[in-house]
């Protein structure tokens, strides 16, 4: 039995960090050092935020972001496109695309993707929310930007299923060589759809 180095409080802290997505139990520690050294400076502050977060955030009841308001700022925005509406499966996936800022538009964080084998179903995923933005006759446009793995791809033939009685333009991101790739390092998969999804020069 191994023994006990720190006291209940520190390991509480290390078992939370090792649950984040990224940190082992090992990094956990690390972190968990780091922290309660620079107490003043990281932990204090840490705790503080976290416990406002924790009463503040809240999930849009539109489009299924988090943010501290409902419906968040993204919805609320008149600058925004709404008209055309991003579907993502995780609000990472939102946070990534507002990174790049290829597109003012709306969008519609589904919550996941359809992976029978996991029991996840489509009453699992904010699918009829989105059905019902587009019911209200406002969307001319649906860009589904799920990712390109069989789940995500089952995914968005669900969608385009649900939305076919709909006077709406289905689109999805094009697949293919990533910006700044060597074709020698992309899997056939990869060049395939690229290939397909070939552009005039």
């Amino acid at each position: 039995m191994a023994k006990r180095i720190t006291g209940p409080e520190i390991e509480k802290l290390i078992q939370l960090l090792a649950k984040v997505p990224g940190l082992g139990p090992r990094s956990a520690r690390r972190a968990a050092l780091h922290l309660v050294k620079k107490k003043d400076q990281l932990l204090g502050p840490l705790g503080k935020a976290m416990g406002e977060a924790y009463d503040k955030v809240r999930i849009c009841s539109c489009c299924g972001n988090i943010d501290t308001a409902d419906p968040c700022a993204i919805c609320t925005d008149e600058r925004r496109d709404h008209g055309v509406i991003i579907v993502v499966e995780d609000v990472s996936d939102l946070w990534a695309l507002e990174r790049a800022g290829a597109m003012n538009a709306a969008y519609h964080v589904l919550g996941g993707t359809l992976s029978p084998l996991d029991g996840v179903g489509p009453d699992d995923l904010n699918v009829k929310g989105l059905v019902s933005r587009v019911a209200e006759g406002r969307v001319r446009e649906v860009i589904i930007a799920v990712n390109a793995t069989v789940e995500g791809q089952t995914t968005a033939h669900y969608i385009t299923d649900q939305l076919s009685g709909f006077e709406v333009k289905i689109t999805r991101l094009a697949h293919g060589v990533p910006v700044g790739g060597e074709l020698d390092y992309l899997d056939e998969g990869t060049l395939s759809a690229a290939l397909r999804a070939r552009t005039a020069f």
